[in-house]
């Protein structure tokens, strides 16, 4: 089974006329599935509900997205700084559909030259016809078909948003796979809480599983844990592996940062310029950490107010915003951890 995530802003009509509505939180998803020679394939689509007047959640799309949608009905300060985000992202395949209400008119050539400003220029117009845009995300699926399988070969990383204890189930974490792949009776380790788990049993699309792989919404049943070992912000990956008898040293695949240098690029629309003392909060793998500069003189250096764990393969970019700032995008960071 094939999962491509889609982060999108734009209607709950255009959305439903691409996929069946299934959950409607913080972000609102849509699933379609379909047959294939290679096994189901399937379209998530994460809808944020309430941009621009919450931005985490945009954020949050953003993390577990592999390409974007967005519908455009004005050209305003929030279409801007949703190409921001989308850029900064790194999503640099997607789909732009220009549908004005009734009676109104965009101007196409406009929409197209802020879109490559952005720096999206690989993005194509799409339809408003829903089957149309369909058959145009299961290409952008084919076309990025060796990212997605690469992805669940990397280390285990799951960003839990949800977890509740269930009737005789106990209890469940709920969260997208970024990478890697997890297992019935796999050993796990909890983040921030060092906690230990194991994985009693899996669902994903409401059916159990053996296993649940990169892209995949999992539900993990978890024995040996204690449900203060879970927050809205925890990581589950598997735990380090020292054995000296067998030669096998496998350490944590996600590094821990109190404190970072920050390389940013700033985004395009973007003309504030960090001082010290500035508050910023930053966006990683479904995290929404808080910091403050501490030091520009060599470089950008923020201290987080909670630890924030970064991948040490592949690591994704981290989304750099400053609520009160206009846009609230920074742009894109890579951090290095300081001591």
């Amino acid at each position: 089974m094939t999962v491509l995530n889609i982060a999108m802003i734009g209607s709950d009509d255009l959305a439903k006329a691409i996929a069946k509505a299934t959950d409607q939180r913080d972000v609102h998803t849509y699933v379609h599935k379909e047959s294939s020679a290679d096994g189901p394939r399937i379209l998530s689509i994460i809808r944020p509900a309430k941009m621009p007047e919450r931005i985490r959640p945009f954020f949050n799309s953003l993390c577990a997205a592999r390409v974007g949608l967005i519908e455009v009905s004005a050209i305003d300060a929030t279409f801007g700084e949703v190409l921001v985000g989308f850029a900064s992202a790194g999503i640099s395949k997607g789909i732009f559909v220009i549908n004005p209400p009734q009676g109104e008119w965009i101007d196409e050539d406009q929409i197209k030259a802020f879109v490559a400003q952005a720096g999206l220029s690989s993005w194509k117009q799409g339809s408003t016809d829903g089957i149309e845009l369909r058959d145009a995300l299961y290409g952008l699926m084919d076309e990025i078909s060796g990212d997605l399988e690469s992805a669940k070969q990397e280390p285990l990383v799951v960003p839990i948003d949800q977890h509740f204890n269930v009737k005789g189930i106990g209890l469940v974490a709920i969260g997208y796979v970024q990478s890697g792949s997890v297992s019935v009776h796999d050993e796990l380790h909890l983040l921030p809480a060092e906690g230990p788990g194991t994985v009693k049993s899996l669902q994903v699309m409401d059916d159990d599983v053996e296993q649940a792989v990169a892209g995949d919404r999992v539900g993990i049943a978890l024995r040996n844990t204690k449900e203060e070992h879970l927050t809205g912000g925890s990581l589950v990956t598997h735990p380090a592996v020292e054995d000296k008898n067998k030669g096998i040293s496998i350490p944590l695949c996600l590094e821990k940062h109190e404190k970072s240098s920050i390389e940013l690029s700033v985004s395009p629309f973007q003309k504030r310029v960090l001082a010290v003392g500035d508050v910023v909060h930053a966006s990683v793998d479904l995290q929404f950490v808080v910091g403050r500069v501490e030091s520009i003189d060599s470089g950008l250096e923020v201290a987080w107010d909670s630890p924030l764990f970064i991948r040490k393969e592949n690591p994704p970019v981290v989304l750099l915003a400053q609520l009160d700032s206009k846009p609230r995008i920074m742009g894109s960071a890579k951090l290095s951890r300081l001591s």
